[in-house]
């Protein structure tokens, strides 16, 4: 049976502490439980002007702790229907750019719907 995990309450922890994960979303290593798995993707080799874009991932994860669990104007929140956590950072080898391309094939990637934080413009087709 799937969990609905739900992003931990700023009466339970304040959103300055506790764990780093998209959203205060559980963390979560296996996903054959998930439907939804955000991933980070610290990769920025693949671009001669933009560096630093590897570190993106951990500034989106600063300021997710912000975001609500549900629309506000409709009251929609897809952690009720779907089972949603943080697995981490995808493992990535930043002095080969083609085991960034595999990552598609990487078994996280294959049981979940993943979303991608940080990277840069070569991580997104692969995925």
């Amino acid at each position: 049976m799937k969990s609905n995990y739900q992003p931990l309450s700023g009466n339970e922890m304040p959103r300055f502490g506790g764990p780093a994960t998209f959203m205060r979303l559980p963390a979560k290593g296996v996903c054959d439980e998930l439907d939804v798995g955000f991933v980070g993707v610290p990769f920025d080799i693949g671009t001669s002007n933009r560096l630093r874009a590897r570190l993106l991932q951990r500034e989106i994860l600063d300021e997710s702790i912000m975001l609500r669990p549900f629309n506000v104007s409709t009251g929609a929140n897809s952690f009720n229907s779907l089972s949603i956590a943080d697995i981490g950072d995808a493992p990535i080898n930043t002095f080969n750019i083609q085991k960034v391309w595999e990552l598609s094939n990487h078994s996280t990637m294959k049981c979940i719907i993943p979303l991608t934080t940080g990277g840069d413009h070569t991580i997104a087709l692969p995925i």
